[in-house]
């Protein structure tokens, strides 16, 4: 019974936060913000570098199933 009175005795302890519970969300929410952003910067990578996979896109085009859709805008200088 002493083992239960202790369980129950250190469940009513009350502890202090180091910071306001609001804060705690907020850290959130800017680190949330931040991870948004570096997934944003990374946004259509593959297409930026579309002259160094030409090769391999090339060889798989005649792949049975495949379909071709153009050579991308016509306002790309590549």
């Amino acid at each position: 019974m002493s083992f239960l009175t202790t369980v129950l005795a250190e469940a009513e302890t009350h502890v202090e936060l180091p910071m306001p519970a609001w804060a705690f969300g907020a850290i959130a929410i800017v680190i949330f913000i931040a991870l948004a952003f570096v997934i944003w910067s990374f946004r259509d990578v593959a297409n930026r570098h579309s002259h160094r996979s030409a090769p391999d896109a090339a060889a798989h085009a005649g792949a049975p199933g495949a379909t071709h859709h153009g050579t991308g805008h016509p306002t790309q200088g590549h």
